[in-house]
């Protein structure tokens, strides 16, 4: 997955003239404290060099993240067709402009970040988008400024800055903001799995309906060890590869989300947890069920058009069949 153009333009121009190995160091500093999930008080972007450093190593990455959650709600719930939009913890815009590429309905949006720094890219990069977006400062886990509900409430890498015991109080304020969808992406480790599943248990507890990943709103079946996330796998730049020292031409970014509606959501199919092993003739499976398990499935070539639609799977598509509860 890469930008779309607009956004990829934008950027280009944002990050022309900066030093590259100036860039490199505060790239690596970013991916550090993202990675150690740091909470010192401090924004993990403070300044115009952190944002370009995000802009050149950890936009490309959020947004292929939160594009492919947004994929994942079009296709259960096709009828959705957001026209104004809440982003909270907006960073450089990134979820806007996901939203703005997976919905045409989309018309407005209210942009709320703290960091004055990464605010300054973003609106700056917004007025390349086809959607009219308004630039408030605001931190979700204090007072935020007076907001009309949105028809799509987004939060995406939010949750890892901000204190556990905040994350059901978050959740409040932003399903009363939610008039129909609401979307939060973390990264996808153990720790983000946690944190979604505290949003998960909350969204329950005030009737949301779980729209996906999740085939159903039961008790979530997988138990640690084990955690729920998926992977997309995003295209480099000349420099992103360069401010990350990298090599290849790309990289995997895993992700956790859930998304929950106002509406109620029919759910008949079963999710693909993990990548499908596939040897020959015989294909495996490991599988979120609509009735609220997790198993694996093994098909073979005498299970007809099963088997080619597992061929055709991956990982976090939704495989035809399973039990409705």
């Amino acid at each position: 997955m890469e930008l779309p153009a607009a956004l990829r333009a934008a950027v280009d121009q944002e990050l022309s003239g900066a030093p590259l190995e100036t860039l490199a160091k505060a790239s690596a500093l970013l991916s550090d404290r993202y990675r150690r999930e740091v909470r010192d008080g401090r924004f993990h972007i403070d300044d115009a060099l952190a944002a370009k450093a995000y802009l050149a190593t950890r936009m490309p990455a959020t947004y292929a993240a939160v594009r492919a959650a947004l994929a994942m709600v079009e296709e259960i719930c096709p009828d959705f067709q957001p026209e104004s939009q809440i982003d909270l913890g907006s960073g450089p815009g990134t979820a806007l402009w996901a939203a703005a590429d997976a919905f045409d309905s989309l018309k407005t949006a209210e942009m709320i970040e703290a960091s004055g720094a990464i605010r300054s890219v973003g609106e700056k990069l917004s007025k390349a988008s086809p959607v009219k977006s308004r630039w408030q400062s605001g931190d979700v886990t204090l007072k935020l400024p007076m907001l009309p509900k949105a028809d799509l409430v987004t939060l995406a890498y939010v949750l890892d800055e901000l204190p556990p015991a905040t994350i059901a109080a978050v959740t409040d304020k932003l399903w009363a903001l939610t008039n129909g969808m609401l979307v939060i992406v973390e990264p996808g480790t153990p720790a983000g799995w946690q944190r979604i599943l505290a949003v998960r248990d909350r969204l329950r507890a005030l009737g949301a309906h779980l729209a996906a990943p999740c085939t159903h709103g039961q008790d979530c079946p997988i138990a640690a060890p084990d955690w729920c996330h998926f992977s997309r796998r995003v295209a480099r730049s000349r420099v992103h590869r360069l401010a990350k020292g990298a090599e290849v031409p790309w990289e995997d970014e895993k992700y956790i989300f859930i998304a929950a509606s106002r509406e109620p959501v029919a759910h008949s199919s079963s999710r693909i947890l993990a990548p499908p092993r596939v040897n020959g003739g015989v294909g495996r499976a490991k599988l979120c069920r609509p009735g609220g398990t997790v198993d694996e499935i093994t098909l073979s070539k005498r299970d007809g058009e099963a088997f080619k639609q597992l061929r055709r799977a991956d990982w976090g598509d939704l495989l035809d069949g399973g039990e409705t509860p």
